[in-house]
């Protein structure tokens, strides 16, 4: 199962809400994932397949081995289906 940490300053309100789409948008691809939320001092030190957050906490997490999804509207279920796909069906 791939792990995917959604990733926010705080790690509370945006990542949680963010978590929630991105597992809805991998039940609808019947991608075998899961997403949790986390703060971005934890998820640097956090092992994951993929990371997915602003484009700005994405920038702060990527360190060249990380793979990063930048997502900027995290409400938009299109955006999010659209970068999952681009980021993890299309890298396969």
């Amino acid at each position: 199962m791939m792990k995917i940490l959604a990733v926010c300053g705080n790690g509370l309100g945006t990542s949680f809400m963010l978590s929630l789409n991105v597992n809805k948008v991998l039940k609808d691809l019947n991608i075998d994932g899961e997403c949790k939320n986390m703060d971005l001092a934890s998820a640097k030190t956090e092992s994951a397949d993929y990371y997915i957050g602003s484009p700005e906490i994405m920038e702060q997490l990527e360190d060249g081995n990380k793979k990063v999804i930048p997502v900027v509207n995290m409400v938009s279920q299109n955006e999010i289906a659209e970068k999952v796909k681009k980021h993890i069906l299309e890298a396969e």
